[in-house]
């Protein structure tokens, strides 16, 4: 029998939007199951959303736990076919598919465990304030539990989640994050490094929203606004132009700051795109394909 009074207390935790259907993307692990579990006890709608990347041989099977989940805890469920081959950056492929036909609200079951690695594997991408504030909550009810709470909800509600062999992956640096970076870390300072990270996180992103509501005020297509803006926030406010899936990176901003001052008539970026300068207005431009030599990141 379940015990639904502890998950509940778990369920305190958790910060679920207050209104509207709940839209969860539910793989069958531990950390998606108990997503869905704790959206059930919020009183509202949910649909759960299984996506077959087609690359495990058991994919039907865990469909079908989803399915069954689905049912038990009275939530809708829906499945998703994607066509996606084995080989090179697999995971950022997989991760932008999935994305593109999930729908723009739905929560995943990530927990501070995978935060703390997201900021881990940021830093290591060179990124710098945006990195270190690590995952956005919006679309993340579950970051402040652990992972071990994750596993307890799906104990308590007498469910055995989906075992992903992917998980311990190697080819994966986010396994090898989870696996050994951060136990090394924790074995080095003699404590659990995942709150302090995730307290680092925090402050990251308060003054991140800070930076970024300040920068609202630049108009990136104004050459003079860039160039008489603070560096900070100038760089903030083109970012914030040029991001399409993924953020740009620091040098194609620095680029583009060159070119509203002055510096150079026009530049390339990722995406297949150019920002160039005339009559102090930057405006962005497609490519044509066989033109395009900056590599799109992510």
């Amino acid at each position: 029998m379940a015990d639904l009074n502890q998950i509940d207390l778990l369920l305190q935790d958790c910060n679920f939007p207050s209104s509207g259907t709940l839209h969860c993307a539910v793989s069958g692990g531990a950390d998606s199951s108990a997503l869905l579990i704790l959206a059930s006890l919020t009183g509202s709608k949910v649909i759960a959303y299984h996506v077959d990347h087609g690359l495990r041989p058991n994919g039907s099977a865990e469909r079908d736990r989803v399915a069954e989940l689905s049912r038990l805890v009275n939530a809708g469920f829906e499945t998703l076919i994607l066509e996606l081959e084995d080989g090179p950056n697999v995971e950022a492929r997989a991760r932008s598919a999935r994305f593109a036909v999930l729908p723009p609200t739905v929560l995943t079951g990530h927990t501070a465990d995978d935060q703390a690695e997201t900021i881990i594997l940021h830093l290591l991408r060179g990124g710098g304030l945006d990195a270190s504030a690590g995952m956005r909550p919006e679309h993340h009810p579950l970051l402040s539990l652990r992972r071990v709470d994750t596993e307890r909800i799906c104990e308590l509600f007498d469910w055995e989640p989906v075992n992903d062999p992917t998980n311990v992956d190697p080819r994966f640096r986010r396994n090898r994050i989870r696996h050994e970076v951060i136990p090394l870390l924790n074995e080095i300072v003699e404590r659990d490094v995942v709150p302090l990270l995730v307290r680092g996180g925090q402050l990251a992103e308060s003054d991140r929203d800070l930076l970024d509501e300040l920068a609202q005020d630049i108009d990136p297509t104004d050459a003079a606004s860039l160039v008489a803006a603070p560096l900070p926030l100038a760089r903030r406010a083109v970012r914030r132009w040029l991001r399409g899936e993924h953020p740009p990176d620091f040098a194609s901003v620095e680029r583009v700051l060159a070119v509203a001052r002055g510096e150079f008539v026009g530049t390339e970026v990722a995406g297949g795109r150019s920002v160039r300068r005339s009559g102090g207005i930057l405006r962005i431009e497609t490519l044509p394909k066989g033109r395009r030599k900056v590599r799109d990141s992510g």
